[in-house]
């Protein structure tokens, strides 16, 4: 495996140092990879096959947000041809969006977070280009958020040869996304209104209505059997038949934000990967501050050559008043306390988080990041 982020992150089974004071992890995980992160510092406080390559199904779409959201206004309009829904899977997760009818790029979105509509990625893609486009655009993007273990055929994230991803890299695709107001916006909305077909009534009225959209993050949304997890503010759930179950999600509680990533439960019980998921955010906020990092999120290639660039104000005698890409954090040297599953040795490590903003059109290096009112929105009606 790859040892983006430390070279435990690169050995099999699971990596956490259970010192005293550390909780011990959930007994009955059973997901074939995961992985538990501090959002804000970037520390990988545990994690489980951190870099396997694996199906990722829809947390893809986070990637595919993450490249777009950028390129294409909110308020701008298209009118959907029939070649824009072309080439959907068979079985594909859909949100109702039909042919010569006009939606926002707003609606789109709220068609890819909430419904995980592969026929608004489509639809998006063609508006960006193409699929093909879009396809190179991700790699380019996962390679420049140094996601290394991710290969993107489909967009939507579907069942397709090659196509695989990382519970690491779905993780920094998070990260990185939730940087931007407008995918926290929407990764966080439980419920909305999507637009409808336009019919005519008996005088031969055209009118439009809209019909309502629900999350299907069972985390943010709750189910017949599942509760809404307290502090739950995204990020996106995916299902495949090569991929399982998966999902991304961001919490926040007591000051602290965490990213788990779970991929492909053995369980197959309804719910499972949630309530995988809710008991490694359980066991996360217990270990917070008391766990010493097993690895770290990296920062994207443009932050660390940014760091790298010297400081012109801080030469005594330098004219002008330009300001650094940012520095590196620390790097925390992590103990060999071993633990996990497989039995095989665990190497030291390193971890030193670093936390990225997006702001005026580059990434900063900087210590901390907010997720402004999200876990008061999830409650809205």
């Amino acid at each position: 495996m790859s040892t983006v982020g430390g070279a435990r992150l690169g050995q099999a089974g699971t990596q956490v140092d259970l010192a005293s004071g550390v909780p011990v992890l959930p007994k009955d995980l059973t997901a074939r990879s995961w992985i538990v992160a501090d959002a804000e510092s970037g520390q990988v406080l545990a994690a489980h096959n951190a870099h396997w390559r694996l199906p990722p199904a829809s947390t893809l779409k986070m990637l595919f947000a993450d490249t777009l959201l950028p390129k294409l206004p909110g308020t701008q309009e298209h009118k959907v041809a029939a070649k824009d829904l072309a080439g959907m899977g068979a079985g594909s997760s859909l949100v109702g969006i039909k042919e010569n009818e006009t939606y926002t790029v707003h609606d789109l979105w709220l068609g890819v977070f909430l419904r995980s509509g592969n026929d608004a990625v489509h639809v998006l893609s063609a508006m960006n280009g193409g699929v093909a486009q879009t396809v190179t655009d991700m790699n380019a993007h996962a390679q420049e958020l140094q996601a290394l273990d991710t290969h993107v055929v489909s967009p939507d994230g579907y069942d397709a040869p090659g196509q695989v991803s990382s519970a690491y890299d779905l993780t920094l695709f998070a990260r990185s996304g939730l940087q931007k107001k407008d995918f926290r916006e929407y990764c966080s909305t439980v419920r909305a209104k999507f637009p409808g077909e336009t019919k005519k009534d008996k005088k031969g009225k055209k009118t439009r209505t809209s019909f309502e959209i629900q999350n299907t993050n069972r985390l943010l949304s709750g189910d017949y059997d599942l509760s809404v997890y307290q502090g739950i503010a995204g990020v996106k759930n995916g299902n495949t038949t090569n991929a399982g179950a998966t999902f991304t999600g961001v919490a926040e509680r007591g000051g602290h934000v965490l990213l788990v990533t779970v991929m492909n439960p053995e369980k197959k019980e309804h719910n499972d990967v949630y309530r995988e998921t809710a008991k490694l955010f359980d066991w996360g906020f217990q270990a917070v501050g008391k766990v010493q990092p097993v690895g770290e999120l990296v920062p994207p290639k443009s932050a660390v050559s940014a760091s790298a660039q010297p400081n012109p104000t801080a030469s005594a005698g330098q004219a002008g008043g330009g300001q650094a890409g940012g520095s590196s954090a620390k790097p925390v040297a992590s103990a060999s306390v071993r633990s996990g599953s497989s039995g095989m040795g665990i190497a030291l490590g390193i971890a030193g988080g670093v936390v990225l903003l997006l702001a005026a059109g580059a990434y900063l290096v900087n210590r901390r990041w907010p997720l402004p009112d999200l876990v008061r929105r999830r409650s809205r009606p």
